[in-house]
């Protein structure tokens, strides 16, 4: 596991970083930087909205005596996609902004639910302290 997240923590930095230098090369850097910008600040205007929607359905969902899960798991698909965008590179706002538009989030809800369906199956699947 440990070796895992080793793995992460360097590999998506470098290509990150891989991926900056190259649009740069292609767009220059000025251009580069307001882009990442923009992705940034366009990424944190969707993430509030989002959140705030998702927020309210699971309110509603809560007064109708309903369990939000699938969205509680459009709420971590939000928080993922927001977190993801505040790190700068092109990869990183690929990846969050599919996490928050709605049509696209289907598909990473739809992996959650399978890797905890096989996590519970299996009994590897824990709920309390650390």
């Amino acid at each position: 596991m440990y070796k895992w997240l080793l793995g992460v923590f360097i590999v998506v930095p470098v290509i990150e970083l891989w991926g900056i230098y190259q649009m740069g090369s292609w767009i220059g850097g000025w251009n580069t930087f307001f882009i990442l910008i923009a992705m940034g600040l366009a990424g944190a205007y969707l993430a509030r909205a989002e959140g705030r929607r998702v927020w309210v359905e699971a309110q509603r969902q809560m007064q109708a005596g309903q369990i939000p899960g699938q969205t509680m798991l459009d709420g971590l698909c939000v928080l993922a996609g927001g977190l993801l965008l505040l790190m700068p590179g092109f990869l990183s706002d690929i990846a969050g902004i599919t996490l928050l538009f709605p049509v696209t989030r289907v598909f990473y809800r739809q992996l959650m639910l399978q890797w905890l369906e096989k996590r519970m199956r299996n009994g590897n699947f824990k709920i309390g302290r650390f």
